[in-house]
């Protein structure tokens, strides 16, 4: 299918379905249950299923059928922390020294290793592709701060009680006085 993929009716609807198109009637809309954690996933991964799932819940934003998209997340999760755990303790990167026909260090004049390069470990490029499978599936089911900002509520603004002009410094309207004619 060409073009930009389609958004979720849930989603167009917390975003306010800014262009005011009719929405879908015959979207599939599963029912809003939980899927089960799949046991095969990395303790980490597990871990941060149990993390979000129940705020995907409380938004209404999660499904039976969305378990294998949730496994990838929590899995691309999993491995970013894995291989960003192994940068910590190792560096960025590694020196490759010289050595002789033997396989020993060769040492220069002042007894220092002869240094050929430096290279990043593989784990900084894991952990940049895990990071960028994290964010694309964290912008999939609202998780960024951008996906939430296009969202709102429904019945969120409905009751005004006039603390947002309270705030801004205008008088809510409650509390001015009627104007006569």
């Amino acid at each position: 299918m060409a073009g930009r993929k389609p958004k979720p009716t849930n989603i167009k609807l917390l975003e306010g379905n800014p262009g005011k198109r009719p929405l879908p009637t015959r979207e599939p809309k599963p029912p809003p249950i939980a899927p089960e954690c799949p046991s095969w996933l990395h303790k980490n991964a597990k871990k941060e299923w149990k993390r979000i799932v129940p705020q995907l819940e409380r938004m209404g934003l999660l499904t039976q059928v969305d378990m294998a998209a949730l496994a990838g997340y929590c899995e691309a999760w999993a491995m970013y922390m894995e291989a960003m755990s192994y940068l910590h303790k190792n560096g960025q990167s590694y020196l490759t020294v010289l050595r002789d026909e033997s396989g020993n260090i060769v040492l220069n004049d002042k007894g220092e290793q002869v240094i050929l390069k430096s290279s990043p470990w593989p784990e900084a490029s894991i952990a940049h592709k895990s990071l960028m499978q994290v964010r694309a599936f964290c912008s999939e089911f609202g998780l960024t701060p951008s996906s939430r900002a296009r969202m709102s509520v429904p019945g969120a603004d409905d009751k005004d009680d006039g603390m947002e002009e309270l705030l801004s410094g205008v008088k809510p309207s409650v509390l001015r006085p009627k104007q006569s004619r």
